[in-house]
Order: C-alpha cells, then structure tokens, then sequence
C-alpha cells in the first residue's frame, strides 16, 4: 500500500516524538496524555470512524463521489449565478496555498499584501454601491442583511427608543432565504418583522429601518426612490439587498439614499459550491463607522512616513465590546472577498459594463422569444431575471419535466410562474435552448433569426440607468493582461506570510496542514459548479458526503445530531444558543434568559448571547485561571429560576484540562440549565475525550482550525454545531431545502449547508486519517505544545499548568516582567519574531502583556 496521509500529515516523525518525550520527561506519549487529561473524562473507546485512505484512494473516492452530482445550466437564480473564474486567479489564489493558507491579517507587517487586495476589494465595493465605507467581507447576502437589521437597531434614535420603535419592514420581493435568516435574527433581540408590498405600505413611528431587494426577487427594477424619500422623511434606516453586477448599469442606492447596501460578489469569480463560500459585502455611510460589523482595512503610515495598511476600528470589534458589541462576528470571507476584488481588476470597469449588458441583453432576447411563444413576461423591467406565466401549461410540471430532461433548472414558483436568471456563462445558442424547451413544452415551436446584438435593442431599467462612473483607481485600469495580473497577485502574495513560509504558532487558533489533496476536489465542476437550491436528486454525491461527514463529527464529538449549516465559527455559537433557547420556549420555559460566561472566554461568547437574546452574567476565574467553581455555584443557585445556559470553552482559553469540568456541567445541569461548550480548543480532544464526556449539551466545531479547512487570509470558514438528542429536534431548517430538526429553527445561514464546498475539506482530513489518525494529531498538538513548554518554561514563566505540570494544546508565556525590567513589551517580541520569518503567536488574549 502507498504511504498512509497520516505521515504527511503529522510533523514530527516517531523519532523525533521520542526526542520531544524525553526532553519533557515522559516516558511515552500515553503517561503524557495521562498527565494531561483528566481521568473523568477520558474516552476509552476507539473512535468508530472509517478505515483510512490513501491519497490516491481518496482521489478515486471522491472522484466517484462527484460522478454522482449532476450539473445541469442552472437559471435559478436568487443570488446565486454561475460565474467565469479567471485562470489566473483560480491557478494564482484559489488554488495556492500563499493566498489560502494565511492567518487573519491581525499582525499587519506580514499582511501587507493581503491587505492591499482586501483594500481593493473595499474600493470596489464602494465604487458599485454608491456608499462612503465598506467593510472587507461578511459570510452572506441574507447574514449581511441581518446584520443592516441589528446596525439599525442599535443605532435608534433616543426618540424612536422612547417610542419603543421595534419593527423592521421587509419588502415581500426580498430573498426568501433572507427572509427566513431575518425571522431567526429579529426575534431573540425584540425585533418585529413587517413582510409587505412597499408600494401600498404605510410608515408608522414603530419603524424603525427597511429592507429591500434590488432588482426585486422576481427580476422587477423598481424605483424605490419616493418610498426611500418616505423613509428618510420619518426618520427611518433604509437598507438595500443588491446586485453586484447589475450595479455596473443601475442607478447605485447610495445615490438615492440607502444608509446600508448589502450583498454578495459570488459572481464576480466564485464558484457556486453549493452554496459557498461567497464574500458577502455590507457597505454603508460614514456615519455608521462606529457600529459596522466586520472588518476595515485602513490606509496609515509607517515609522518612515511610509503608506502602510492595517486594520482599521478594531476597537469596536466582538472581543472589545463584548456584550456591548453590535455583531459577533469573527471570521469573514477574505479569501472570496479577495477573489472577488481581483476579478474587478482584471476586467476594469469597462469589461465589468460589458459582461452586464450582455447579460442583461440576453435576458432581453430570452424575454422576446417568451413571448412570441405565447408566454407572458410579468416583470416591466428587468436585469437579469424574468417570471413568467403561460396559460397553455396544465402546470409547472409539464415545464420542469422537459427542462430537466434536458439538463435545464428553471426557479418554478409556488404561484405556479417560474424564472429565468441569466448569467456571464449564458450563451446565445442557451437561449437559443431555452426557448426551444419553451416551446416544446407549450406546443409550439421558436423562431431562431433573432440577432444577438442588435443595435435597436434598449435595456429596460425603469429609467435607473447608471450614470456615475466606478472603478476609477489605477489598479483596476493597470492589471488587464494575464502577465500583469499574475505578476500583481504574485507580488502581493510576496508581502505576506503564509504557511509556505513557515510555523502559525498560534494559541488559541489552530493551525493545520491544508494538504492539497483535500483541497483539490473544489475545482472540481461536479462540486463547484452546483447550485445551493437544485432539486435533492442532482446532488446525491454532496449528500452522501455531507451525511457521512455529519456521522462522523456526531463520532468524535459524542453528540446525536450535527448541523452543518453555521458558516463560522461566531454563527456557531449564536446557532447553538439559538437552539438551547428554542428547547426551553418549547418546554414553556420562556423567561430562562441567564447565560452565565467565564470572564476568560473569548469575546465572541458574550457578543453571541446577547444577539441570542441573553443576559450575560460573568463567573470569575480563579489564580490558576480556572473557572471560580464556588463563584459559578453561588450564580446558578441565584439565577436558577431564569438559568439558560453556561458558555464554557474546553480546553480553558487558558490552555489547561480543567479538572473541575464534569462538577461545572453538573451544576448547570441541576439548575435547570444546559451547557455549551465553545469549540476552539477540539485540536485537543478529538479522539481522547469530547465534549458529551464532559457534559456539554451543544458544541460548535471550527473546521477552520480543528479539521483542516484552510483560513484563507481570514476565512472562509466553518461553525457546524453538534447536539444531544434532546436539541436535535431544533437543529436550524431552511426554506429552500429540507434540513434540519422536525422543530428546527429558522435558518441561520442563507444555505443549508453554509459554505458547502469547503466541507469536502474537513471530510478528506477524516477520511484520510481515519480513528488513529485523527487521535494521533491531538496527541501530537499536545506532545507539541509540552515540548515548547519545556524548552520555554526556564526562560519565561508559563502562566497557567494543570495539576501535574503540562499544558493542553497551547500555553500562555508571561512576558510582564520584561516590560517591567526592560521596558520590552510583548509586542516587541512579536515584532522580533516577524523579522525572522516567524508568524507571532497570539498576543495579549486572555491576559494583556502576554503570548500565547
């Protein structure tokens, strides 16, 4: 048999494993582990996973996988379109470990070049929509439009606050799976959602912001600017869903007053995969600075006067403001985000204009030829995307039946219209197709003379053509042959750090091999060009993959049930609360509303609890930096009447197995509670214990650190959350796709699977390792971090130990008293670090002054 991933994988050889055990004075890697992990809550059952595969076997395997999706010219639509990828950014960024295996852009010395895409993707943004500030990239269109909702709660005026202004009007046209996100994110914070027709709707002073869909979900171009008038003129936030490309001919909201625009750039280069990962943008006023979620990439200068980048407001960020925060999100989606903003210097504004009107001319020719086969084209005006009705079909059926023999999706509408959305990768001849499907499938036959290009035709845009230019800034006018795109992308990937440099030492954040043969099987067609909403029978390799995968992740975590749809990890621990709180209404237990958190916890916990509609009451931790058990007992017996849950991270963020573990969950527990365990730390526990041993009730896992996923400059990545028997009935549905519990919540993500495409990763990590593999790479983070503890602990005092001596995973170096002896600050070390070539490990988180 070839040589097992397991050896690519994994560093340190046996021998080398050996040396390390020595020099940390166990005598094998079992006594380390014994020292390590409690007793209590060690597992000591081998992991039932499948027996590991070769890379070569896997390649046949997925391969086969694959064969079983069906990729049919999909016109579905809804914010999802298939898209041309450049060569020379799928080869250059997609597909290069450079681009996609580089940490957050945090230390900004070593981040440069990312920085500067991401500033260009920024550019780009504000440039289409009209808007003074954009944000480098949210997880989706209908998360980004939830969190317009949430900015515009926040920022009420103390009138509309006094007033109790709680209602937040959605245009009917919206997206449904925006509407469906908005239902789940309105309800725990006191939102009401208003669903109507804007054009009969009436103000009161009880709203307080609007949501609208342009172009409209039926393909209409409405011009909103009197109701957007009507807004402004009661007092009212106005937020727009919009699309990208059609903004490269419409008149952009920013011109006519929208304080937020929102949505996707999955067509401006992205595979579908159904369903992600897409960089979603969010763009709005400057006044909104203070409040916007996500994150900003500032233009400042260096020591030298020098223009430099780095992250601007990170003061406003979840880990800052924690409860106090307005968002929680963490991870974003550069990587896609920076594909996207290339995709807009390779074409320029002028080949972005041309790839709209073709598209939108095409649309036009589809819409003529409707027609003359007697079908009727409802939308006025139009873009991309026409419904139609057709009195001659008994039913959509009859339609649909002929489209897909042919390897056509169509969006049937439960009205009994359907739509049609054209894309870039539209060709006359599709039409040509198209229309003939028509026309059989109504009886009739199509005329095929019409001239593609004809100078008579005129789009039909309500009037809203654009006339403001975009895209002015050198770089998107510099980079239009393939040499000078290449050598741009290749310059910048010279200006930051990656994993092909060297070691991501980072505590709290994990970082793996992302081996290419996990990552291949994404450029795969049968994988990455597949729409999140086609029929369940074109997709059944994704869903073998997907259930194995759930299978798999219910083995290692302990749990029952395991939801795939959280797009991060921040989205996973709102959707895990989100679940606990949807348990304890069903049970009538509406006022349990306490979420006790450890003052240690990361700040996403807090920020998480508050958007699920939770108080948080913090519990102290003691010296050693463990959990305040006495404290956390006086505060569960208090608040045991309204205890909803406690957010608990294992390992502490601290880096140790707290002993005292299975005595905290029980607390909860007896006090009418359920726990959450936050999953950053599951590099160290897969395999020897779990987070149903410890009496967890819900995890989140991120794929991005504990099963592979690459965290590509800053996402993408992914939050799935696993559950007991007794939440699976809640796990989140969605109304596109059948998912989830029978008593699921409503979606969290605008797909079922959130960023699906990447999942293929995680399942290659497990497939690929199988049972000893995968508990080999935990014993082995451990075996690493007891080995740098040993060679460090002489020369910097480790902060936190568990009861016998040793670290978890990570570790946390005092550096306090350089500053006090030598007034070196522990940024100073990072810096130093940087200069030789290293990746700084996280710095002042938990405790300032600080490394971990």
């Amino acid at each position: 048999m070839s040589v097992q991933f397991v050896n690519r994988h994994i560093g340190p050889n046996a021998e080398e494993a050996e040396k390390m055990l020595q020099t940390i004075g166990a005598s094998d890697l079992n006594e380390l582990i014994e020292k390590t992990i409690a007793e209590n809550i060690r597992i000591n059952n081998r992991l039932n996973l499948s027996e590991p595969l070769s890379e070569y076997e896997y390649s046949q395997h997925i391969s086969e996988l694959a064969s079983k999706n069906k990729v049919f010219k999909t016109y579905i639509g809804l914010g999802y379109y298939n898209s041309i990828i450049p060569a020379v950014i799928q080869r250059n960024i997609f597909e290069n470990p450079g681009w996609y295996t580089a940490y957050t852009p945090y230390q900004a010395e070593i981040a440069q070049g990312r920085l500067e895409a991401l500033l260009n993707y920024q550019t780009m943004v504000t440039d289409l929509t009209g808007m003074e500030l954009a944000n480098a990239s949210l997880l989706d269109e209908s998360t980004a439009a939830a969190e317009a909702m949430h900015m515009f709660f926040a920022m009420r005026s103390k009138e509309q606050v006094k007033a109790g202004a709680n209602q937040f009007f959605v245009s009917k046209d919206c997206f449904p799976q925006t509407i469906d996100v908005l239902k789940t994110r309105s309800a725990p914070i006191g939102v009401e959602l208003i669903i109507g027709d804007h054009r009969n709707f009436t103000f009161t002073d009880q709203i307080f912001g609007v949501l609208l869909q342009y172009p409209a979900m039926d393909g209409e171009i409405h011009d909103y600017r009197p109701f957007v008038a009507n807004a402004k003129a009661n007092n009212i936030f106005v937020s727009v869903a919009a699309d990208i490309l059609s903004l490269t001919l419409l008149s952009p909201p920013g011109e006519w007053g929208a304080d937020a625009v929102v949505g996707s750039t999955q067509r401006f280069g992205s595979p579908l995969g159904f369903g992600g990962p897409h960089a979603a943008y969010f763009a709005t006023k400057e006044e909104f600075k203070r409040f916007i979620p996500g994150r900003i990439i500032g233009v400042s200068v260096d020591m030298q006067g020098n223009r430099a980048l780095r992250m601007a407001l990170q003061t406003r960020e979840q880990h800052i403001k924690r409860d106090k925060a307005t968002s929680n999100i963490c991870t974003a989606q550069a990587l896609l985000a920076i594909m996207a903003g290339m995709y807009a210097c390779y074409h320029g504004a002028d080949g972005l204009k041309r790839i709209g009107t073709r598209v939108s001319k095409l649309s036009l020719v589809l819409a003529g030829k409707a027609e003359e086969l007697g079908y009727k084209v409802l939308n006025a005006n139009f873009f991309d995307t026409i419904t139609l009705s057709a009195e001659g079909l008994s039913s959509n059926e009859q339609l649909r039946k002929e489209a897909e023999q042919r390897k056509v999706n169509f969006r049937y509408n439960a009205d009994g219209t359907f739509s049609i959305s054209i894309d870039e990768t539209t060709s006359y001849d599709d039409v040509i197709r198209i229309a003939d499907i028509l026309a059989v499938a109504s009886g009739k036959t199509t005329n095929t003379t019409s001239e593609l290009f004809d100078n008579e035709i005129t789009l039909r845009l309500n009037g809203l053509n654009r006339t403001s230019a975009y895209l002015s800034h050198p770089v998107f006018n510099t980079y239009h042959s393939e040499t000078e795109m290449m050598r741009y992308i290749k310059k910048l990937e010279n200006r930051d750090l990656s994993l092909t440099h060297s070691m991501i030492a980072l505590g709290s954040c994990t970082m793996k091999l992302n081996a290419a043969s996990e990552l291949m099987p994404l450029s795969k067609p049968e994988f990455a060009h597949i729409h999140p909403f086609v029929p369940a029978d074109q997709v059944e390799g994704y869903l073998e993959m997907l259930r194995k995968l759930e299978d798999d992740l219910c083995e290692v975590t302990g749990f029952a049930a395991v939801s795939l749809q959280p797009n991060s990890g921040a989205q996973g621990e709102y959707t895990g609360l989100m679940v606990i709180r949807a348990y304890h209404q069903h049970r009538g237990d509406h006022h349990r509303n306490i979420a006790l958190i450890p003052s240690s916890a990361h700040g996403t916990n807090p920020a998480s609890a508050v958007m699920a509609g939770m108080e948080v009451v913090v519990v102290k931790c003691d010296e050693e930096g463990n959990v305040d058990i006495a404290d956390l007992r006086a505060k569960a017996e208090q608040y045991k009447d309204r205890l909803a849950s406690l957010m608990v991270t294992y390992p502490s963020t601290h880096g140790v197995f707290e002993e005292g573990i299975r005595e905290i969950t029980g607390i909860i527990h007896e006090n009418g509670g359920l726990v959450y365990m936050d999953g950053a730390n599951m590099n160290a526990q897969v395999g020897l214990t779990n987070p149903a041993t410890i009496g967890a009730d819900v995890c989140h896992l991120n794929l991005h650190k504990t099963f592979a996923i690459p965290h590509g400059g800053g996402g993408p990545g992914m939050g799935p959350i696993g559950v007991t028997s007794a939440l699976a009935p809640f796990l989140p549905g969605h109304s596109l796709f059948k998912t989830g519990g029978t008593q699921g919540i409503h979606a969290v993500s605008a797909t079922p699977f959130g960023s699906a495409l990447i999942l293929l990763v995680s399942y290659a990590y497990i497939r690929m390792l199988g049972t000893e593999g995968v508990t080999d790479s935990t014993r082995i983070a451990i075996l690493n971090a007891n080995y740098l503890k040993a060679l460090l602990e002489k020369h910097y005092p480790i902060l936190y130990k568990g009861k016998h001596g040793t670290v978890a995973h990570e570790m946390i170096l005092d550096c306090r008293e350089f500053k006090r002896t030598a007034g070196v600050e522990v940024a100073d070390i990072a810096k130093r670090l940087m200069d030789y070539g290293f990746h700084a490990p996280t710095v002042s988180f938990p405790v300032p002054g600080t490394i971990m």
